[in-house]
């Protein structure tokens, strides 16, 4: 926190020395993670006051890491803003060239308050190890982010693992010793999402069937503060430590005197104490500025962050390999005629970059995934299983690759009739194997055509809401953008849109929520 404080004061003496409203109005294109939307009033109120426009691009963490190391990135933006630039440190200096923290957050866990005090962890703050052993025991439930998606999820991650190793340093090896308690700890865990707002989302739409939440202080505090929960969650620090999220605003390398001066005028204006008041009261999140109050703990302790990219890169491939429950998915993908050309051959792109290349498992179907696809149009087609092994996976990698490049294109299109057979296989899994997450996907680039319609399908929605797998729909071609988005929400999933951005893009996005 001392380093936050550093680097604001820092910049505010920077900003306050050279600039000023921007001379003529300006428009910062920034990639930025999607939970900064709830920052649009005060970003309005900066271009009236600074003539500096925010065209924000959403990404998660880790993909927008991926993006600036390619250099991807700063062909469309000049400034990144995500929750933290821990992980982009990692991979060399150079990836920016100002970086200003303009508010924090620091990730903690969230309980019901029955599970609080049956645990009594609203009268001493438990340790991460205190909690695990908890979970082991499935006396605490909770919903986490995907760590490859989302920071909260990747903070928590990190905080636990370092806890665990007695607050040192993480290194390869010391994964591997903190493992046991890892595993005890995710074991646990209900609720997976790609970002902490649909996790919230879930969260309450789940009601007490799940005791907690681990995530941003500031999304806890907002979603007590929404009146949506029955009672306010308590918040637990742990106290061990925790790992913060300090959002620097951070400009790339190429960005021309104009944009620049854009930079210095918004960070100016977001280190204001009146506009970090507005920053705090709107988002629930700490104020950078010292002399700005805020109501919460001022004295946690933080969790250091590993000092190398392959023991950070290792802990996210052991979480998705062997750590947290395995996942099953179901994907359903349209094969109809008009499936013909550049979109089938999308589609198989998508699939070919799920299998990977023998890397890790953030990138690829994870070691213990059942796969099974449903390939569709005027009927649904004989379904085809895959169940990727605990470790050598490349066999059935490739297995599924070649599955991918054989598949073949004709006929209607029988959306409904196929996603019934999808849920058909998945009460089969779930009642022999309940214990993994589940969920289906389904792709498909028109109308349907053949078979039951969507009221059909609503109206026998109720045999399949007890298993309680959603479905992600991918809007692509000429999909009707309504009825995806009403299935979503009839299932408790989310819709992906396809396009505007390449379909392999999309289905790596939904791997954060299986």
């Amino acid at each position: 926190m001392r380093r936050i404080i550093a680097a604001v004061m820092a910049a505010a003496l920077l900003a306050g020395c050279s600039s000023g409203p921007a001379e003529d109005d300006a428009t910062l294109t920034i990639l930025a993670g999607s939970e900064l939307s709830d920052l649009a009033p005060v970003l309005d109120d900066a271009a009236k006051a600074t003539g500096v426009t925010v065209d924000f691009t959403y990404a998660g963490t880790l993909d927008g890491v991926r993006q600036v190391v390619s250099g991807q990135a700063a062909q469309d933006h000049q400034a990144i803003w995500f929750s933290s630039n821990r992980y982009l440190d990692l991979h060399g200096g150079g990836r920016v060239t100002t970086a200003t923290p303009i508010m924090s957050s620091p990730v903690v866990v969230g309980v019901r308050p029955e599970a609080a005090r049956r645990l009594g962890w609203d009268a001493k703050a438990p340790t991460w190890a205190q909690i695990a052993r908890a979970a082991v025991n499935r006396d605490f439930t909770y919903g986490m982010t995907s760590p490859a998606a989302s920071n909260s999820g990747f903070s928590a991650l990190v905080g636990l693992a370092t806890a665990l190793n007695s607050g040192s340093d993480l290194d390869p090896a010391s994964i591997e010793k903190v493992s046991p308690g890892l595993k005890d700890f995710f074991s646990a865990q209900t609720l997976t999402s790609g970002s902490s707002g649909w996790l919230s989302e879930v969260f309450v739409r789940k009601g007490v069937e799940v005791d907690g939440l681990v995530n941003y202080e500031s999304v806890i505090t907002s979603l007590n503060a929404s009146g949506r929960l029955t009672e306010p969650l308590t918040v637990v620090y742990p106290s061990d430590g925790v790992v913060t999220a300090d959002y620097p605003l951070s400009l790339l390398p190429g960005a021309t005197p104009e944009q620049e001066k854009a930079y210095r005028a918004l960070t100016d204006y977001l280190l204001r104490p009146e506009t970090q008041r507005k920053i705090s009261e709107l988002t629930h999140r700490r104020p950078v500025v010292p002399s700005v109050p805020f109501t919460g703990p001022a004295d946690l302790r933080e969790l250091p962050f590993p000092g190398a990219l392959e023991t950070v890169d290792r802990l996210i491939a052991a979480f998705y390999d062997r750590l947290r429950r395995p996942s099953r998915t179901v994907y359903v993908i349209d094969v109809s005629g008009s499936m013909t050309g550049e979109r089938i051959a999308q589609l198989k792109r998508a699939f070919v970059t799920l299998t990977g290349d023998g890397g890790s498992g953030v990138d690829r179907f994870y070691n213990r995934e059942e796969v099974t696809v449903v390939p569709f149009s005027t009927k649904p087609q004989t379904p085809q299983e895959f169940t990727v092994p605990a470790s050598g996976p490349q066999a059935e990698l490739q297995r599924i690759r070649r599955f991918a490049e054989a598949l073949r294109v004709g006929g209607g299109t029988a959306i409904y009739d196929s996603l019934t057979s999808a849920y058909e296989i998945v009460k089969k899994k779930v009642a022999a194997d309940p214990d993994r997450f589940t969920s289906i996907v389904l792709m498909t680039d028109g109308e349907n055509t053949q078979g039951r319609d969507f009221g059909d399908f609503r109206g026998g929605f109720a045999g399949y809401a007890a298993l309680d797998v959603p479905v992600f729909p991918v809007l692509f071609g000429e999909a009707k953008e309504t009825e995806m988005r009403d299935l979503a929400a009839l299932t408790g999933g989310r819709s992906f849109d396809a396009r505007k951005q390449p379909l392999e893009t999309v289905f790596r996005e939904i791997r954060g929520y299986q």
